[in-house]
């Protein structure tokens, strides 16, 4: 079509030019040339042949090169070591020619290495996993090693070594003390965050040993300057490791500071990680338990004794004309109510204090029915023994199956209960072995209010029979306990809720967040809140913006010295403020190690296939990484098509030609 398209040019062009103009003078040979362009340009034009051009790109390999950059390399005096390996690397002319080097540090975070300015082994936290994750989510496409220049030593996160996936290599370079010396440590201590006041709390502590000797060491926990716990301890080659079960009492209210200890007449390179402290906040969990019946039983005595197993219950026996002022009580427990009862029920509408309602066969449930909206009863005259199911479905608390298939029969009028609103059913009834589906222990929760039933009665025989069973009264009582605390619990709604810990250790996030409801307890997504935070001991004050999150508001606080801290959170709109405090434990994770982990670094080379280095061994790694056949620059061809139409140029030309054409032949008198 090109070919037809210079002969159609040319045509045209001898046409005009010579076959009506009969003569060949050089103006005449430049206006064909001219017109033989611009036709042949816009046929080319027409036709649109489409240009294909093609060019070769050399893909490099990745080399990941990624840089410890916790505390923990400073402490081993590792730093300037670790500056100079990353320096060689990052500027060795045979990894840059084969590799295409990318530089990355980590602590807790995972990021882009720019300078060597930026590592500073100020990070608390190191997370070795997140490097295996990050890397072969940026490089999993292409063919990658990497060269992780560590001390192995890791302070939070998974296991790193299976983090790293073991077709790309990893070659460890070791940076600290790789000699072993002898080093005992407090490495965990596992503890519940609160506790009540007067009971006990368990502790789990875990020690490990490093040496090749047999030593002795004293374990002791202390409160303040006084000694909780004590045991002597011995540690060899053989036992490297112990596990501490502790019981301690709770017998102050309040943020407790506990110090864990361990010592030993042997000399250490690091002391440092001898110790650990750790905090529990024991609450006074003081609950006013008011029992009220117009009629002896023996259910009664047994419910006080039960309740009152726990130092933190007070119950006072009330008869329903008694009852003067509830408000001094955090939960009602409402034995066989009859018509003397109204007031208790009318007296209790506005307080909205939690219920625990026996019925039995001197029950009115007529006013039941009237006084609360939890199951609706059609009871005979007739009277039955109900018999005890549990339910494993049981959730809103922890509570095993005590045996309650096995208790004595319960007493109470025979009909039909249903439930009329959602209830958790503990226990359903039984028939002379027949299962009715009906509920016998009930627990309900009604817009914060708090509520449970339990019909029938007799329950003196069921803490008998468990004496019988268990030689003790004490689960029973555990679960009877379990009751009132559910009941206690107040949960009035607020418009502002905030969420915190007591204390925060050093190193770790300090997290705050907030919910703000309006007046419909709807989330309030507009709200703005804002914190003011006060150091205790130096007055210094600092103010936050809380950021909107998915479902809640929330402010980071990292960057905290030790300390006890006061903070209010704020909601502009409506002033609605909260007040609450924390205390950062002075506690460096960092400084727990004496040497590199060259066991965890040496199991991350096996299971990737790679080999580890040390410091002087910088030639070396460069002369495997250069002779490893596994990484080969690739040349990739790539081939680009370009339709005639889009060179806009070549319009522009075919106009200037036709612009001159016209020009030469006005000028010399031919139009």
């Amino acid at each position: 079509m090109i070919l037809l398209a210079l002969l159609a040019a040319g045509c045209l062009s001898y046409f005009h030019y010579y076959f009506k103009a009969k003569t060949t003078s050089t103006i005449t040979v430049v206006l064909a040339f001219l017109r033989f362009l611009a036709v042949f340009g816009i046929l080319v034009l027409i036709i649109n042949p489409i240009i294909s051009r093609t060019t070769y790109e050399t893909i490099k390999p990745t080399l990941a090169l990624v840089v410890d950059n916790s505390a923990s390399i400073a402490d081993l005096k590792a730093g300037e070591t670790t500056r100079n390996v990353y320096k060689n690397l990052i500027e060795n002319d045979q990894l840059l020619d084969k590799f295409e080097v990318q530089s990355y540090a980590f602590d807790r975070d995972f990021r882009v290495l720019n300078s060597e300015k930026e590592i500073n082994f100020k990070g608390n936290v190191s997370q070795i996993d997140k490097v295996g994750v990050q890397v072969n989510a940026l490089h999993k496409n292409s063919p990658y090693a990497t060269v992780l220049v560590s001390d192995g030593n890791q302070t939070s996160g998974a296991d790193f070594v299976f983090e790293f996936q073991p077709d790309h290599k990893v070659f460890p370079l070791i940076v600290g003390d790789t000699t072993q010396y002898m080093d005992l440590r407090i490495s965990q201590v596992n503890v519940n965050k609160y506790a009540f006041h007067k009971n006990q709390f368990p502790a789990e502590v875990f020690l490990n040993y490093t040496g090749t000797k047999p030593i002795s060491s004293v374990f002791t926990i202390k409160n303040g300057t006084t000694v909780l716990f004590k045991q002597n301890l011995q540690f060899s080659v053989d036992k490297r490791a112990q596990v501490i079960p502790v019981i301690l009492p709770a017998n102050r209210v309040g943020l407790q500071l506990y110090t864990a200890t361990l010592t030993t007449a042997e000399s250490e390179k690091n002391t440092y990680n001898n110790t650990k402290k750790f905090a529990v906040e024991i609450i006074d969990q003081k609950t006013e338990v008011a029992l009220i019946s117009d009629m002896p039983h023996p259910d009664l005595g047994a419910l006080k004794r039960s309740i009152e197993s726990n130092a933190q219950r007070k119950v006072t026996l009330l008869k329903p004309n008694q009852v003067s002022d509830l408000k001094k009580y955090n939960v009602l427990v409402l034995y066989q109510p009859n018509s003397r009862f109204k007031t208790v029920f009318e007296a209790n509408k506005s307080l909205g204090l939690s219920t625990f309602i026996i019925t039995g066969n001197a029950t009115d449930f007529g006013l039941l029915n009237q006084f609360q909206s939890v199951i609706n009863c059609s009871m005979s005259n007739q009277k039955e023994n109900y018999l005890a199911r549990f339910n494993p479905d049981f959730s809103i608390f922890a509570i095993d199956n005590i045996g309650f298939e096995n208790f004595p029969p319960l007493e109470n009028p025979y009909g039909t209960i249903s439930l009329k609103q959602r209830a958790d059913v503990l226990l359903e009834l039984r028939v002379q072995g027949i299962e009715t589906g009906q509920p016998l222990w009930i627990f309900a929760n009604d817009n914060g209010k708090r509520s449970a039933l339990l019909l029938g009665e007799n329950i003196w025989k069921w803490r008998s029979y468990s004496f019988v069973e268990q030689k003790s009264f004490e689960k029973f009582d555990q679960f009877l306990d379990k009751t009132i605390q559910y009941l206690a619990v107040n949960e009035s709604r607020k418009s502002l809720i905030v969420n915190h810990e007591r204390f925060y250790n050093s190193g770790e996030a300090i997290e705050i967040t907030a919910q703000y409801f309006n007046k419909n307890y709807e989330l309030d997504e507009k709200a703005r809140l804002e914190i003011s935070i006060m150091n205790n001991q130096t007055k210094k004050r600092k103010q936050y913006d809380l950021v909107r999150s998915s479902n809640n508001f929330k402010v980071n606080l990292d960057g905290l010295n030790p300390g006890k801290y006061s903070f209010t959170v704020r909601e502009l709109n409506s002033n609605s403020t909260y007040t609450g405090n924390f205390e950062l434990l002075d506690f460096a994770i960092e400084k727990q190690f004496v040497n590199a982990d060259i066991t965890k670094l040496k199991q991350l080379a096996k299971h990737t296939q790679g080999k580890i280095f040390v410091p002087n061994q910088i030639e070396q790694l460069v002369k495997t990484l250069i002779n490893d056949q596994a990484y080969q620059a690739i040349e990739k061809a790539i081939q680009k098509k370009t339709p005639l139409i889009d060179w806009k140029w070549l319009l522009l030309f075919i106009c200037a030609l036709f612009a001159t054409e016209w020009f030469i032949r006005k000028y010399n008198g031919l139009l």
